[in-house]
């Protein structure tokens, strides 16, 4: 006798239920095509931005020699006599994120440990989202905020010497802009950690701030690197802060008194001029996108390696 026959005679003469689905639900269909459509649309982003990209840099370098680019030390690409060594601008964008990483990574990191495992519920609800409120500020207020304020009556009774654009204002407030930035993700890492975790730690006689560095930071290490990296991009990105305080005028120096042009604040500056299209002039400012678009997946490349490495999944 077969089993069929056996389900039917158990219920009653009816065949068994079916999980199979008796018609197409063509609005889950739908839902999918929404959701494939929408990466789609990122990807499609992305390869848009790369061949906008890619085509007047190709015509550049038909022109200006790619080692002349890399490593020449003079970059004055809008003069009668131009030079398209990129060096200064380089030196320039790392020099200021340089400075906005002391600023950002120990006090944004700093601030998220105390409200992950020092500050009270209604503290942590009352410091955050005045925290966050930096990043709401616009950009260009900063920028003032570094010439005026941070030059003017900070650093200039300290350095008498300093320039009235530098980079050194302009790397402490683009520091104090992306504080929030890591912060705020370093602290969400760190409220997933599981609790269990915590309590073991101190069950073991381990003291809050031995939890906290010992236990908490290493298994939300994963997350705060994302936070780090994800504000180094925004700090290398950032246009208006170094273009306000920071001045225009290409430096290959490591004098952070002094002003320096980097790679976004040269791209706005020449933007907004009159450069004919298809003119090197013109093309220099996709050959500076380029570069900055390179150093900044090389950095996310690096980062999405170091994440995979010492992720930790709980369940």
């Amino acid at each position: 006798m077969s089993a069929s026959s056996v389900a039917t005679r158990k219920d009653g003469g009816n065949p068994p239920p079916s999980f199979r689905q008796s018609s197409p639900r063509y609005g889950e269909k739908v839902i999918g095509g929404l959701l494939m459509a929408a990466a789609a649309v990122s990807i499609l982003t992305t390869v848009g931005i790369i061949w906008s990209l890619l085509v007047p840099t190709i015509e550049f370098f038909s022109n200006v020699p790619i080692t002349d680019f890399l490593f020449g030390t003079q970059w004055s690409p809008l003069f009668a006599d131009p030079e398209f060594g990129v060096l200064p601008l380089v030196a320039g964008t790392l020099v200021i994120t340089g400075i906005a990483c002391l600023v950002a990574l120990p006090l944004g990191l700093l601030s998220a440990i105390y409200l992950s495992e020092y500050a009270k519920p209604k503290t942590r609800a009352t410091i955050k989202p005045i925290l966050e409120i930096l990043a709401g500020v616009p950009t260009v207020i900063f920028g003032f905020f570094a010439l005026e304020f941070v030059t003017q009556v900070v650093l200039k009774p300290i350095f008498p010497s300093i320039q009235v654009f530098n980079a050194l204002s302009a790397g402490l407030v683009m520091g104090v802009m992306i504080i929030p930035t890591v912060a705020s993700l370093s602290e969400d890492a760190m409220a997933a950690v599981p609790r269990g975790l915590r309590e073991g730690g101190f069950a073991l006689g381990s003291t809050k701030r031995q939890v906290a560095l010992k236990v908490v930071v290493p298994a939300a290490l994963s997350g705060i690197v994302a936070a780090f990296v994800l504000a180094i991009s925004r700090a290398i990105g950032e246009t208006m802060i170094v273009a306000v305080a920071a001045g225009l005028q290409p430096n290959l120096s490591l004098n952070v008194l002094e002003g320096m042009q980097t790679m976004t604040s040269f791209i706005a500056a020449a933007g907004a001029g009159d450069q004919a299209t298809g003119s090197i002039g013109y093309q220099t400012i996709f050959a500076v996108g380029a570069l900055l678009f390179v150093m900044t997946f090389i950095m996310n490349m690096f980062s999405i390696r170091l994440v995979r490495k010492y992720r930790e999944v709980y369940e």
